[in-house]
């Protein structure tokens, strides 16, 4: 699988990743070529060679026609814009899904529609290229898998249209909620709401870089100066075996409880589970001086963790709770249904691409069932299995 890893020691922008693109291979005439198909006039791009601290990196940039007037733009001429030029088809969706997310970024800083949002900065004529230009390269290079470095998002504030914000700025944390960052002794904002935005899109797996065989390494330039680093990305290409497109970083949360009344242990994972949690169990174990307790541990999205914790101390009598962040693989799940001798039950099916692992009737359907016909539950899910097995659904 062609996989790009973002090295983001220095951030991210949209700038940033072009030229990174373009040092790792993607063709400067095509892309430069493809943006012209944009139809917005006024604007010019170059690629050029420069040395940041002892680093070669392409610095891409947009240089704008200072006569020409660019309004301030929604997101529906903005797709408008894309969806009318020569660009191809997965590049316009994946442009616009970059966008989409901008957009409900902004909206929800600013306490509104997204129809309402006009686009400040993201909305003006270098961002609607870098992005556009972006997923061209990723297109030219034939990437089909993303993954990050935790990200450096740097210190202080940044002026944007509407003042001086604090970094990252709010759009840009908005987007990068849930995901691996880091602030740092650099002042200044390293990760642009463009490259959050394409990060946001695009990454599925963040950590170490994954084993793979390299075959291209780019560096995109941004424009400032670190006193203490090359303000570079790096972005290193290659085929990767062991790259699961189905992974995904969780965070772990567990307590130990061991003076707590047992029963009270279930609402308390009911409380877990009803609080967003991918998974709570309990599990028993001996404590400090012999106590019998149990070990209680929640699988919980990055975006969900806190939220969790709280309920943890709220629901349980725990004075700490630790946290870990470890990665799964799963599978796709699809339900579907099939009709027993008592009743409809629902299949759940867990596969990856053609390939089918599990099929599980749900448990509750067919206690249900049992109950209303006065029936074992194992007859009704033993019915259910049957009918999956044989490929026997319902039609929806």
């Amino acid at each position: 699988m062609k996989t790009c890893y973002f090295d983001c020691y220095s951030g991210i922008s949209g700038d940033m990743t072009v030229g990174a693109l373009i040092d790792a291979g993607a063709d400067f005439k095509t892309i430069k070529a493809s943006l012209a198909s944009l139809g917005v006039p006024g604007f010019t791009v170059t690629a050029e060679k420069i040395v940041k601290k002892g680093i070669t990196a392409t610095q891409f940039s947009v240089i704008e026609d200072e006569k020409e007037h660019h309004p301030h733009r929604h997101l529906h001429h903005i797709e408008k814009i894309i969806n009318e030029s020569t660009l191809p088809q997965d590049v316009k969706a994946a442009a616009n899904a970059t966008f989409l997310a901008l957009g409900k970024a902004e909206a929800a800083v600013h306490g509104t529609t997204i129809e309402k949002i006009h686009f400040h900065e993201v909305g003006a004529v270098d961002s609607i290229v870098d992005i556009v230009a972006a997923q061209l390269g990723f297109h030219l290079l034939g990437i089909e898998h993303f993954v990050s470095s935790p990200l450096h998002v740097g210190a202080g504030t940044v002026k944007c249209a509407h003042g001086i914000m604090p970094v990252p700025a709010p759009a840009t944390a908005r987007l990068l909620q849930g995901k691996p960052t880091h602030g740092g002794e650099v002042q200044g904002e390293l990760v642009t709401p463009t490259g959050a935005a394409l990060i946001d899109q695009r990454v599925t797996l963040f950590g170490p870089a994954p084993l793979m065989r390299t075959e291209a390494i780019g560096y995109g330039s941004g424009t400032r100066d670190l006193a203490d680093r090359a303000n570079v990305l790096r972005i290193m290409i290659g085929e990767c075996d062991t790259v699961d497109s189905a992974q995904e970083t969780i965070q772990v949360l567990e307590a130990n409880l061991d003076d707590m009344s047992g029963e009270l242990l279930a609402p308390l994972v009911a409380s877990l589970m009803d609080g967003g949690a991918l998974d709570a169990f309990l599990t028993p174990v001996i404590g400090k001086k012999g106590r019998p307790g149990h070990l209680v541990t929640v699988l919980a999205k990055n975006e969900s963790a806190q939220a969790l914790c709280e309920r943890l101390f709220t629901h349980s009598t725990t004075l700490g709770v630790r946290m870990r962040t470890e990665r799964r693989s799963t599978l796709t799940r699809e339900w579907k249904r099939v009709t027993t001798p008592w009743g409809s039950v629902r299949i759940k099916i867990g596969s990856r691409g053609e390939q089918t692992y599990t099929t599980s009737p749900e448990y509750e359907d067919c206690q249900c069932i049992a109950a209303s016909a006065n029936v074992p539950v194992r007859r009704v899910y033993e019915a259910a299995l049957s009918a999956a097995v044989q490929g026997a659904f319902d039609h929806e």
